[in-house]
């Protein structure tokens, strides 16, 4: 019986004289968060040296125990790194482990560590250090993502592909126009990254457990070292806030969506229907039974990440709907949901990057298709109301006339002779022919933002200068 109290107790020790015996397997289970939260070892530690730190120098704790503290949770640093430290389900989280083993190596000092903070500011600072983290390294790997389609765009800005809409071929498009659209979609990712940067840029340490606290620390000297723009401005929303979670989520999941749309394009793109890229073996498999077949499974696991990453979203969001201020244990199942979105984030980003910085563009196969579906229509119509004065209605009109003509007799709309297309208007004349080529529709297009390969270069110099 004194062996099970003893047991008890031992398990039990965070929660001081509270508590007469220890949770059972079944609350031990649901509790801990070692399992997962030890990935914020790092931030732990130099959130703890930090406010160590300031303690001695507002004169809370003595000089001597802060030295002894920092040494000590510089030995745990280097026990994490090497695999030596032991993770321990019985001290619950990262902050317990932590401060459990630095009793044992520096004695007393190390209960005056957790003076005028609480672990609701403190999982708060921990978590927030480590998105910011990983905030800085989306903003870097969708740079490279950008610099990757800057590089095609210029290589191909005057290289004609059909654009669709309904997935059907609409207009004769440039495939460094298309490019440049994903410039501008990873490109606004990237803004959102530095936004959510900026809104969680406030250092939570020194709220304490929901009310502040009464020693005389100084918030504005822990921001400042763990590199935060300022503290937080209102302890109650500080342990109670995961909105840079959510933003954090919010931004992944768009960025991934638009990593999906394109993951899409590819895996079409590369069927022999289609033919406008050939991915190289490094983003493709095989398959077990059928020789011929080259699968982009990379294109395809890239768009199936997307699932993953909003599912995270839609789980934080109905996690945190409900809670009333400030803290409550339904919190910390916050981690996993970022963990996981991160992690596959940044595997999809790297992929697609690769993808498209080793992908061949079949030029001849996107060439034969720009004209495909009388893609150049709409540069009929328009010349009908510049050259003729139609209305752009009756243009309209005309030219689905000459359209069904083409198609009846199975040709392209420059393969009509000006008889044939005199018989549907009288006032068409052999100019027509200057604007029915794929090249001369995709050259007419030079408002600011269209497809001419002249503005696709002016653009591309734009991003060039920002990237």
């Amino acid at each position: 019986m004194a062996d099970g109290i003893k047991d008890a107790t031992s398990s039990n020790q965070m929660w001081g004289g509270r508590f007469a015996s220890g949770p059972d397997a079944i609350m031990e289970e649901i509790n801990a968060s070692i399992g997962f939260d030890k990935k914020l070892y790092a931030q732990d530690i130099r959130g703890s040296i930090a406010h160590a730190t300031m303690l001695a120098e507002k004169g809370i704790i003595s000089h001597e125990d802060k030295d002894k503290i920092v040494a000590g949770l510089n030995t745990i640093l280097s026990e994490i790194k090497s695999g030596e430290f032991e993770f321990s389900r019985k001290l619950e989280d990262i902050h317990m482990n932590i401060e459990a083993r630095l009793a044992t190596l520096i004695g007393p000092a190390a209960g005056r560590l957790h003076t005028a903070r609480s672990r609701n500011d403190q999982v708060a600072l921990d978590f927030r250090l480590w998105v910011k983290e990983e905030l800085v390294k989306c903003e870097k790997m969708l740079t490279d993502l950008v610099g990757a389609f800057l590089d095609r765009a210029e290589e191909h800005a005057e290289t004609v592909m059909p654009g669709f809409t309904h997935l059907q071929a609409a207009q004769p498009v440039t495939f460094g126009h298309h490019c440049m659209a994903y410039v501008e979609m990873f490109g606004r990712d990237r803004a959102r990254v530095r936004h959510a940067i900026d809104h969680l840029d406030e250092s939570p340490i020194g709220a304490a457990a929901l009310a502040g606290t009464p020693y005389p620390i100084d918030r504005h000297m822990t921001a400042k070292a763990l590199g935060f723009r300022e503290p937080t401005r209102n302890s109650i929303d500080t342990v109670s806030d995961r909105d840079f979670a959510l933003e954090f989520l919010s931004v992944a999941a768009i960025c991934a969506v638009h990593l999906s749309r394109l993951a899409e394009e590819i895996v079409i793109w590369s069927t022999p229907q289609f033919g406008f890229v050939r991915l190289s073996d490094a983003f493709s498999t095989g398959s077990s039974i059928m020789p011929q077949k080259k699968n982009p499974d990379a294109a395809e696991l890239v768009r199936a990440k997307t699932g993953r990453i909003n599912g995270s979203l839609v789980a934080l969001l109905t996690i945190m709907k409900g809670l009333p201020l400030a803290y409550s244990k339904d919190m910390q199942e916050d981690k996993e949901q970022v963990f996981d979105a991160a992690e596959n984030l940044e595997l999809a980003i790297a992929a697609m990057t690769g993808m498209i910085r080793d992908m061949e563009i079949r030029v001849d196969r996107m060439r034969a298709a720009a004209g495909a579906g009388f893609s150049t229509a709409t540069d009929l119509a328009d010349w009908l109301v510049r050259e003729v004065g139609l209305p752009f209605r009756e243009a309209h009109h005309v030219t689905g006339r000459v359209v069904a003509l083409a198609e009846s007799k199975s040709c392209g709309l420059a393969d009509l002779s000006l008889e044939e297309l005199q018989a549907i208007d009288p006032n068409i004349t052999d100019k027509v022919f200057d604007v029915l080529s794929v090249d001369a529709s995709v050259a007419s297009r030079q408002s600011f933002g269209g497809t001419a390969p002249a503005e696709v270069k002016k653009q591309i110099a734009w991003w060039r200068a920002r990237n």
